[in-house]
C-alpha cells in the first residue's frame, strides 16, 4: 500500500488546483467552510422536516461563525498566498517588458507561484546569459573589425611610404616605429643581411639603443636572427637571455622582456629583420598580428630587392658607360697615338740613312718619348676604365688594385682595413677608388718608392679615413699653384674629394715620401661619378 505522502504528491502532479490549494495552506479553511456550509445546509433541512426543533439556532449560530471564520481565513490566505503573489510578479514582468533586469521576488512574498517564480528566474538567467554572449560577440566582432581597419591604415601607410621614400633606411626606421608603437613594445631594432652572411644594424629606436648596438654582426646562425633567417617565420620567444648564453656577454638588461622577430623576406630569401623587445604577454597566437606582419615583412622585402635591384642596375650601366667610352677611345685616339708613334720611328729610319742633323734627331727622340708617355697614359686609362668596380665592394676592389700595382712595378705595396663591412653607395666607392688609382698613378711616374701602405679605416661614428703613403722623393708643394700644367693629378683628386664631399689632406717633404689622407663621412657630398 502506498504511502500517504506519495498519493498526495501523485495527486498534486495532476492537479494543479490540488496543488496550488496545498502548498497556499487553503485546503483547511476551504474545507471547514464548506463543512460549515454543509452542516447549516443539513440543520436547515432537518428543521424544515420538523425533525429537529430544540437547540437549532445556537447551532446553526456556531455554524456559521465557524463558516466565517474559515471564509476570513480562506480570504486571507488567498491574498497573502496567490492575489499578492501575481501583482508582484505582474509588476515585475512589467518590469521587464520596460528593459529593466529582471528582479528576483523574495520567496516569502511569491506565495504558491514559488514553481512559477523559480522556472521564471532561470528562464531570466538564461536571458542575461544570451545577451551577455550576444554583447561578448558584438564586442568582438567590432574590435574585430578595429583591427582590421587598423590593419588597413597600417598596409596603406606602408604602401605609401614604400612609393614615396627612396631611401631604405630611412623607410626601415619609420615603419619599425609603427610596429613598435602596435606592439607597445619598450624598444626595437632593424638589420639587413650582407652578403658575406652577418646581420647589419640599421638602427634602433628605445631608451636601451646602447645595449641594442652590441648585437651588430653577430653571426647569421646565432640567436633569434639566425632562426628566423633559416625557417622565415616570425618568431615570438620569452627566453631573450638565450642570446646572452650563447654569445657569452649580457645582451639584455634585468627586466623580463619577449622579442618578436619579423623577417623581411623577398621569394624566399630574408633580406633583413625587425626584432621588437617587449614585455610578455606578446602577440603569439594572435593570427591576425602574425598575419599583418606576414604581410609587412613581405611588402618590406620587397621595397629592399627593389632598392638593391636598382643599385646593381646603377652599377651596370656605369659598366656598360665606361666600356663604351674605352672603346671609343680605343678606336680612336689610341689609333691615332698608334699611327703617329708609327709615323715617327720611320722619320727617325729615314733621318739615320740620310745622315741628317744632329738637331733633327734630338726633336724626334723628344716628340718619340712624348708620344710614348702618352700612350703609356692612355693605355693605363682604358685599363682603369675597362676595370670596374668589384661587385663585392671597395675593399675587393682595392686589394685588386695593389695586386695589379704591384705586379705592374714591382714596388712592395701593403693593403690594411680596419671596416668590418663598407656601407658605401656605388659612386661613393668610385670616387674613393679613383683617387687611389691617381695616387698609385704619381707614385708610379714621379716617386722612385720602394714602399706604399694603402689604410682604410672606419669609426664608430660612421667616417671613413683613406690613407695612401709613400717613401719616395716627395716634393716641395703639395697644393696647386693654379698654373696650367702642374699638379694636375693633384687637382683631380682635390675635385673628387670635393665632390665626394670629403677633405682631402696632402703631406710631402724631400725625401720623405708623401702622404695622401682622406676623411668622409657619408650623406654629405654631391654623390655623383
Amino acid at each position: 500500500m502506498a504511502p500517504k505522502g506519495g498519493v498526495l504528491a501523485g495527486l498534486m502532479n495532476r492537479s494543479p488546483v490540488l496543488r496550488i490549494l496545498v502548498v497556499g495552506r487553503l485546503l483547511g479553511p476551504i474545507g471547514l467552510l464548506l463543512g460549515a456550509l454543509t452542516v447549516n445546509l443539513v440543520l436547515a433541512l432537518l428543521f424544515a422536516g420538523g425533525y429537529l426543533q430544540q437547540g437549532l439556532p445556537a447551532l446553526f449560530l456556531l455554524t456559521t461563525g465557524i463558516a466565517f471564520v474559515a471564509a476570513l481565513a480562506a480570504t486571507w490566505r488567498l491574498r497573502s498566498q496567490l492575489l499578492k503573489p501575481l501583482a508582484e510578479l505582474e509588476r515585475a514582468v512589467a518590469d521587464v517588458c520596460e528593459g529593466e533586469p529582471w528582479s528576483n521576488l523574495p520567496l516569502e512574498s511569491v506565495g504558491v507561484l514559488g514553481p512559477v517564480t523559480r522556472d521564471l528566474d532561470s528562464l531570466s538567467g538564461e536571458l542575461i546569459d544570451l545577451y551577455e554572449d550576444m554583447d561578448n560577440r558584438v564586442a568582438r566582432q567590432t574590435r574585430r573589425l578595429a583591427q582590421q581597419t587598423a590593419s588597413l591604415k597600417i598596409l596603406y601607410d606602408v604602401a605609401t611610404n614604400i612609393t614615396q621614400l627612396d631611401d631604405i633606411e630611412e623607410l626601415l626606421m619609420r615603419l619599425l616605429r609603427v610596429v613598435k608603437e602596435m606592439l607597445n613594445g619598450k624598444a626595437a631594432t632593424v638589420q639587413l643581411s650582407t652578403p658575406g652572411g652577418q646581420m647589419r644594424l640599421v638602427g634602433s629606436i628605445g631608451p636601451d639603443g646602447r645595449l641594442l648596438s652590441e648585437k651588430e654582426q653577430l653571426p647569421v646562425p646565432l640567436c633569434q636572427c639566425g632562426k628566423t633567417l633559416s625557417s622565415g617565420d616570425i618568431l615570438c620567444e620569452h627566453d631573450a637571455a638565450a642570446c646572452s648564453r650563447r654569445n657569452g656577454r649580457r645582451m639584455y638588461g634585468p627586466d623580463e622582456l619577449e622579442t618578436v622577430t619579423v623577417p623581411l623576406e623577398f621569394h624566399g630569401d630574408v633580406l633583413g629583420l625587425f626584432r621588437i623587445y617587449l614585455r610578455p604577454p606578446g602577440p603569439k597566437g594572435r593570427e591576425d598580428m602574425m598575419d599583418l606582419f606576414a604581410t609587412i615583412g613581405r611588402h618590406l622585402g620587397i621595397a629592399i630587392a627593389k632598392q638593391r635591384s636598382d643599385e646593381e642596375a646603377h652599377r651596370l650601366s656605369i659598366m656598360e658607360e665606361r666600356t663604351a667610352l674605352a672603346n671609343e677611345l680605343h678606336d680612336s685616339l689610341a689609333q691615332t697615338l698608334a699611327s703617329l708613334r708609327f709615323q715617327v720611328r720611320m722619320m727617325d729610319e729615314t733621318l739615320e740613312k740620310e745622315h741628317s742633323g744632329e738637331r733633327a734627331r734630338r726633336e724626334l727622340e723628344r716628340i718619340r718619348n712624348g708620344l710614348d708617355e702618352a700612350h703609356t697614359e692612355l693605355r693605363e686609362l682604358l685599363t682603369s676604365f675597362r676595370a670596374p668596380l668589384d661587385e663585392r665592394g671597395l675593399q675587393p676592389a682595392l686589394e685588386k688594385l695593389a695586386q695589379r700595382f704591384r705586379q705592374e712595378t714591382g714596388i712592395s705595396i701593403f693593403f690594411q682595413s680596419s671596416c668590418r663591412q663598407v656601407s658605401l653607395g656605388a659612386s661613393e666607392e668610385m670616387q674613393m677608388l679613383r683617387i687611389v688609382q691617381e695616387c698609385l698613378a704619381n707614385i708610379r711616374k714621379h716617386a722612385r718608392a720602394h714602399t706604399v701602405r694603402i689604410l682604410l679605416t672606419c669609426s664608430k661614428e660612421g667616417e671613413y679615413l683613406l690613407l695612401v703613403e709613400d717613401d719616395g722623393v716627395g716634393f716641395v708643394n703639395a697644393k696647386p699653384d693654379g698654373k696650367p700644367g702642374e699638379h694636375i693629378g693633384l687637382s683631380i683628386m682635390e675635385e673628387r674629394a670635393r665632390r665626394l664631399g670629403g677633405s682631402l689632406r696632402i703631406e710631402s717633404e724631400p725625401g720623405e715620401g708623401t702622404r695622401v689622407e682622406l676623411t668622409y663621412r657619408p650623406g654629405e657630398g654631391e654623390g655623383d661619378d
